[in-house]
């Protein structure tokens, strides 16, 4: 452990039982245990639970609204330099480049308007990009209009190196069958897996060059270990030794479903009242944005703010910050929930920088742009 992790969590802890006693120093702990607690400053407010927790800093980025208008902030990566990348959707800009400060460095883009996932790969010691358009953009009159999907692989500063468009054309998908790709993983070898998840939830696997290899899952699949719901993510678990698996998000269901590299079933991870997104890892930990959650009483439907974010040691979730404890009867996952101060709206996607604070992109948050959470 780092020294100035040490010390964040020396202060921060000592902090956290200053607030449990007082309140006027601004500090809120909300750990989703207790109905009590409110938010009372949102840059001093504790989420998580156990060894992960963090403090919430919501005017992180520093970008002006106007200037550099957002819509809806849907993945980011780190490249090798330390610099956070972000996809959005905005059709004024795509890319948004900023420094872990918050300080925005560079903008471009503006023909993925359905800009959705973002997948960062060193190739030979250059950063790449494969950046998802799932073909959904904002039209007129504020109307969701439909185009073709795409994944594109391009250098950092948007050079496109080659596009993989609709499955149609090379006849694995049928004419007229939606697709509309949410995600990327890249592959030990290169391969690239697309994640279909707003069209037919394939996996659809090409090599490194954009030459189609095979596909699987479905989400009309009549076995239940390939069926897959809204595959919205898709991503490489390394973490066992010599045996790397491809993990689908199959969001409907609430679970994560592993594979093997070649597309064989391995196991389902069931995550109870979580509509999960991209698994991104760090060392043996899977994070996860929650884009929705249902509440313990009644329903809400899919623009409701019900979202939070849940972290996991192997297959066990350890934390929620922005959602109540992680609990397990007889080793059982129940389900978790949005704590009702709602500090994190929809989590579409976490980055995990090297001091391992959290930084989230939110769908249909208010044009906010991302939050960061800072390890204590």
């Amino acid at each position: 452990m780092s020294t100035r992790r040490n010390f964040l969590k020396k202060t921060g802890m000592a902090g956290a039982a200053i607030a449990a006693t007082s309140s006027s120093f601004g500090t809120s702990i909300i750990t989703g245990k207790s109905k009590s607690n409110r938010l009372l400053n949102e840059t001093d407010t504790i989420l998580g639970h156990g060894d992960y927790q963090y403090k919430l800093t919501k005017n992180w980025a520093q970008i002006s609204s106007t200037r550099i208008p957002l819509l809806n902030c849907h993945e980011m990566v780190m490249d090798s330099k330390g610099r956070l990348i972000m996809i959005g959707d905005h059709p004024q800009n795509n890319i948004l480049i900023f420094d872990k400060s918050g300080k925005l460095l560079d903008f471009w883009g503006t023909a993925y308007q359905g800009g959705h996932g973002l997948t960062l790969h060193d190739e030979g010691g250059e950063d790449m990009l494969y950046i998802t358009d799932s073909g959904w953009a904002l039209g007129k009159h504020n109307k969701m209009v439909k185009h073709n999907g795409r994944v594109s692989k391009t250098t950092v500063d948007g050079k496109v190196i080659f596009d993989i468009g609709h499955p149609q054309t090379i006849g694995v998908y049928q004419p007229g069958d939606d697709f509309c790709p949410t995600e990327t993983a890249i592959g030990p070898n290169g391969d690239i897996y697309v994640a279909d998840g707003y069209g037919m939830s394939y996996i659809i696997q090409y090599d490194a060059n954009g030459r189609y290899i095979r596909h699987w899952g479905g989400s009309d699949n009549p076995d239940p270990n390939y069926k897959l719901v809204s595959a919205h993510g898709v991503a490489i678990d390394y973490r066992e030794k010599g045996n790397p698996m491809v993990v689908a998000t199959s969001r409907s269901q609430q679970c994560f479903k592993y594979f093997t590299l070649d597309g064989k079933y391995v196991k389902t991870v069931q995550m109870p009242n979580m509509s999960v997104c991209r698994a991104v890892f760090d060392d043996n930990n899977l994070y996860a944005g929650v884009c929705w959650s249902q509440p313990k009483v009644g329903k809400t439907n899919w623009k409701d703010h019900t979202g939070f974010v849940t972290i996991m040691e192997g297959d066990k979730v350890v934390s929620n910050p922005g959602g109540t404890e992680p609990e397990y009867i007889d080793g059982v996952l129940q389900k978790s929930f949005q704590i009702e101060e709602k500090p994190i709206l929809h989590g579409h996607d976490v980055c995990i920088d090297e001091d391992k604070n959290v930084y989230i992109c939110q769908w249909n948050a208010n044009n906010t742009a991302p939050y960061k959470l800072t390890r204590i």
